[in-house]
């Protein structure tokens, strides 16, 4: 394998590795560099949907998501596909996948195979370790005590004017500070895309001190990578302790790709 850093502290990109034949020990290799750098890029993939499924599987806990916007199809794949008559791409907004869910995603797969025309769907991420770390001790022993409310109406109804059928999108309390269930490391845990309140302080204090993390978490580069896309990557990152932000600016041409996500254990507090 070759490697290349996209910043010194987020993102590998990997070439001369074949994910579609990786052994046990190449596997293992990935686990550790996902822990250590968050994002890996791997360039000039060619993966059928069930080996792009069996990568998924060795992270996690071995269970691929089923994700509440997928209506055909297979369940455990989400298809991302943005076209000239698209009213929404997904990803377009500062999120974590699915931080509405009890379980949430561990690691998520996108494999991207149609590139549009005149490049651009970049995707952006931010290291929710460094995050936390950039906060100052005040703002870090006050948010150490609070939990928030994370709802996935808020980006599928709210956003897409999409209604589940016949169920109910997940709402879960998560704390704000979580301890990484590999790592042991400490993550500040909320996003724009989903978080809508936070428990114990009033709904004024809530919303201004969201707004101040929110803002924490955007505007900053220093805490960010940008992966470039090609026809044939697949881009793997930690959903836990990264969010992302996909960039529509290629309209009106078309982007696909194919996510496959595995699902995580509970989350705990950081002690």
């Amino acid at each position: 394998m070759h490697l290349d850093k996209l910043t010194p502290r987020t993102g590998t990109e990997i070439t001369d590795l074949d994910l579609a034949t990786a052994t046990p020990g190449d596997l293992a290799d990935i686990r550790q560099m996902l822990n250590e750098r968050l994002v890996l890029v791997f360039r000039d993939q060619h993966l059928t949907r069930e080996q792009h499924k069996a990568l998924g599987q060795y992270f996690g806990t071995g269970q691929l998501h089923r994700h509440a916007l997928t209506r055909e199809g297979d369940p455990e794949v989400l298809v991302v596909k943005t076209t000239a008559k698209s009213k929404y791409t997904a990803g377009e907004g500062w999120h974590t996948d699915v931080s509405c869910d009890p379980n949430p995603i561990a690691v998520s797969m996108l494999y991207l195979t149609e590139m549009p025309e005149e490049g651009g769907g970049d995707t952006v991420y931010t290291n929710m370790y460094l995050a936390y770390e950039t906060l100052s001790a005040p703002v870090k022993e006050l948010i150490a005590q609070l939990t928030a409310i994370h709802d996935g109406a808020l980006p599928y109804k709210g956003s897409y004017g999409i209604e589940p059928e016949g169920m109910a999108y997940n709402r879960t309390e998560h704390p704000v500070v979580l301890a990484h269930p590999e790592t042991g490391r400490k993550i500040l845990w909320v996003n724009r895309g989903f978080t809508t309140n936070l428990k114990g302080v009033t709904r004024l204090e809530g919303r201004h001190l969201l707004e101040m993390l929110f803002s924490h978490i955007e505007s900053s580069p220093a805490l960010q990578c940008r992966v470039r896309w090609q026809p044939n990557t697949l881009v793997m990152w930690d959903n836990i302790s990264t969010q992302h932000h996909a960039c529509w600016d290629y309209f009106p041409h078309t982007r696909y790709a194919e996510r496959v996500s595995s699902v995580g254990g509970m989350l705990s507090t950081a002690a």
